[in-house]
């Protein structure tokens, strides 16, 4: 079966800003995400892509142009259920006041019991999420082998959910991995079992340098802004 590379989109104007950006339109990489989103072709210079697959939002959209203007004639495709997980009511809202919100407990500790009021609960999330690329994997080995290798577009949560699911990690345990902005994830899938062969390689190592104010321990809803 084929290998996926996730890419999650650039740093966008959300992350720099504190905001928590679900599926509000209009989000926009800010101008380190448009130069990560310029380093992708030269970083995935060495793979032969059969198709790239994209979140339908904007900062997504954005992320993959300069690698489809690298490689004119690749197949892209817009697939509504790799979009951001759906906050509903929490969407637009700064992260600083989310985490007083009792669900955001829950969202760190149990997110299998978690729903956004007005939007999704995780597993919904994750279950749409998983379904689309076992659908993408029939399809592009259909059409391009059981070698093929393929791209998708999408999102912090949406890849940890999706990482999480090929190491037959529970939904609760998925919080402890981290994808930063633009980083590339790759899942070699097999008949009996995927394999994770990359978890978000940025390329650069300096969000592993000690920061000048620590966090709380708690993983950034929607994926956090990378490294300052």
């Amino acid at each position: 079966m084929p290998t996926l590379i996730l890419v999650r989109h650039g740093r966008s104007t959300a992350n720099t800003s504190g905001v928590l950006a679900g599926r509000t339109p209009g989000v926009a990489l800010d101008e380190r995400g448009a130069a990560q989103a310029a380093a992708l072709p030269a970083r995935l210079a060495g793979l032969p892509l059969a198709e790239v697959v994209t979140s339908p939002l904007q900062r997504c959209q954005e992320t993959v142009q300069p690698l489809l203007e690298a490689r004119p004639g690749l197949p892209v495709h817009t697939e509504e259920r790799i979009g951001e997980c759906d906050y509903g009511d929490w969407s637009g809202r700064k992260l600083a006041e989310l985490k007083d919100e009792p669900l955001m407990e829950v969202v760190q500790a149990h997110p299998t019991a978690a729903a956004f009021p007005g939007g999704e609960s995780m597993r919904a999330m994750q279950t749409r999420a998983a379904e689309a690329v076992r659908e993408w994997n029939a399809r592009v080995e259909r059409e391009h082998g059981a070698d093929a290798v393929y791209l998708m577009c999408s999102h912090g949560d949406i890849i940890k959910s999706l990482v999480a699911d090929a190491l037959g990690l529970h939904l609760d345990l998925f919080q402890r991995i981290s994808v930063e902005p633009c980083s590339v994830t790759a899942i070699r899938y097999t008949r009996l079992r995927p394999f994770l062969v990359r978890l978000g390689d940025t390329g650069d190592f300096a969000s592993l340098a000690p920061r000048e104010e620590p966090g709380e321990g708690d993983a950034p809803v929607g994926g956090g802004a990378g490294a300052p």
